[in-house]
């Protein structure tokens, strides 16, 4: 650019020194006709090659730049090598954006691109026959449009994506689904959807398995604990050296009974996707219900305290509620040591209620804190078989919250305690 201003400037300076000649040799008036002639062809030019740039750029075309004279050829040529630069450069995106297209279609997985207002822009092969949609029909129409279940709608606009979705396909009744939305650039939703029919099944037979297997096993169990316990108070028929044995079977025995009965448990809850007792509990009278519990676990080894700070209730299971909360304040006597406190908090944090149980015992490492709602498993087996517990307690809890849209929270060091909070969503909560 600057080389065509240098340009156009030394040719009005050779243009202004000739007409200076032509006044010294002739005369100044001639001189002036000459100087403003040569003016008006010069831009005359302008306006002509001005026009065939305008006539270019309506119908653009790489092969159709005008070549152009004086400082318009070096202008059509800068403008050449740009539209060259552009197409490389589009036709690279393009080839890029093929591949990517070519890849994203070459996913198991359902993948649709939603705009800001949930309209869809793109998807996938695997979205046509999963979810139903249509090609050059469905484009540019709201998801909500065509994904009706009511699950959906209120997912897509809660905003929270954190965990996915699972509800049936529109298209086969059989085929269970699980969606997850992806927020990415300005406003837009990547809708990701893989089939987990297999997997549901999976769960539906091992969830039956444990079932059939803890009903099974509850009677013989019974019978067992019942014949020891009958032989256990045959005093004076059983020698002294043979009855720790008959009470260790006794321990075990019930110790087995408990774990199918929370097996039997979790299976029913894993079962039931919604709440069937909902009620509006109120919540003093289960407070001190947990607190008289607590202190009879304890026999009288815990100073144990209730903490009471707002009167607001709850809707949801009373005895799913109880058996959680009653979980996590038997869980802090058996792990706190004798002379230890344990503080029971009913507290309203802004929207949302929070039911927490403090102790002093004997805390649990970091490493441990993302596993604890897992099934059997143990920060410490021995001491956990020691105290009674079936390593089931949590992972009951963490179902029964989901069941009421509530978060569990701990914080936890090893040697200083632990705190368990349960946080309840403003949906749940009543006025007192």
């Amino acid at each position: 650019m600057q080389d065509i201003r240098w340009k156009a400037f030394w040719l009005l300076v050779s243009w202004s020194f000739c007409c200076l000649i032509v006044g010294w040799v002739t005369n100044a008036e001639i001189a002036g006709l000459v100087y403003f002639g040569g003016l008006l062809a010069y831009l005359a030019g302008h306006i002509y090659w001005i026009h065939r740039l305008y006539q270019w750029a309506s119908k653009p075309g790489l092969n159709f730049i005008p070549n152009g004279k004086g400082v318009w050829e070096d202008i059509f040529a800068n403008l050449y090598h740009e539209m060259r630069r552009h197409s490389r450069s589009q036709s690279q995106l393009s080839s890029t954006l093929e591949r990517l297209r070519h890849a994203t279609s070459a996913l198991p997985d359902c993948v649709v691109v939603l705009n800001h207002r949930n309209e869809i822009e793109w998807f996938n092969e695997p979205a046509v026959q999963r979810l139903g949609l249509k090609r050059h029909h469905d484009e540019n129409q709201p998801i909500y449009y065509l994904l009706r279940q009511a699950e959906f709608v209120d997912y897509l606009h809660s905003e929270n994506y954190s965990e996915p979705l699972k509800l049936k396909s529109p298209r086969n009744p059989e085929m269970t689904l699980e969606l997850q939305i992806i927020p990415f650039a300005s406003k837009q939703r990547l809708l990701i959807c893989r089939d987990i029919s297999a997997i549901e099944k999976t769960d539906i037979m091992r969830r039956d398995f444990i079932a059939n297997v803890s009903h099974e096993l509850r009677t013989p169990l019974t019978v067992i604990g019942g014949f020891l316990e009958t032989i256990s108070d045959m005093q004076g028929e059983i020698s002294e050296d043979i009855q720790p044995y008959f009470d260790m079977m006794q321990a075990q025995t019930t110790r087995m009974r408990r774990i199918i009965e929370d097996l039997l448990t979790l299976s029913r809850l894993e079962s039931n996707a919604t709440l069937k007792d909902e009620m509006d509990i109120t919540m003093q009278p289960l407070l001190h219900q947990l607190l008289k519990d607590a202190n009879a676990l304890s026999q009288g080894q815990h100073t144990i305290a209730l903490h009471v700070d707002t009167e607001t209730n709850l809707r949801g299971s009373y005895n799913e509620l109880f058996s959680a909360m009653s979980n996590l304040t038997s869980n802090a006597v058996r792990y706190t040591p004798p002379q230890g406190k344990i503080d029971i908090f009913w507290q309203r944090q802004g929207d949302e209620v929070v039911f927490s149980v403090q102790d002093t015992g004997i805390g649990i490492e970091a490493q441990h804190l993302p596993r604890l709602t897992e099934r059997f498993y143990r920060v410490d087996s021995g001491r956990s078989r020691d105290t009674g517990g079936t390593g089931l307690g949590l992972s009951i809890v963490k179902h029964i919250l989901h069941h009421h849209q509530a978060g569990l929270q701990v914080e936890s060091e090893s040697g200083k305690g632990s705190r368990f909070s349960i946080v309840f969503p403003a949906s749940r909560v009543l006025a007192a």
